[in-house]
């Protein structure tokens, strides 16, 4: 059996990095963002926080809350003909 290589950001330079306006201090308001069953949400990883950050392959997809687990929220969104379940940190998240 061949070993898998690389790990869940790998080749990810540019899709996880900030340019350069947006380096600095992250918001404390991206970390409280509130959610309601059925908003429609916007997948827009930050970098500097890996905690509860999607896979690299759903940046940029739009999809809809389902509900709450914890701090993070569930999020419902179509990979190609599949709905999928996913579960995401608020900050990584924007309203669309």
């Amino acid at each position: 059996m061949v070993q898998r290589t690389g790990s869940r950001r790998r080749k990810t330079r540019s899709k996880l990095s900030k340019n350069v306006a947006e380096k600095g201090k992250i918001k404390i308001r991206n970390y409280l963002q509130d959610f309601k069953e059925s908003d429609k949400v916007i997948l827009v990883a930050e970098p500097a926080v890996q905690g509860g950050m999607h896979h690299p392959r759903f940046q940029g997809l739009s999809g809809e809350v389902i509900n709450k687990q914890g701090s993070c929220y569930k999020v419902k969104i179509k990979d190609g003909n599949k709905e999928k379940m996913i579960v995401v940190h608020p900050i990584h998240l924007r309203t669309r």
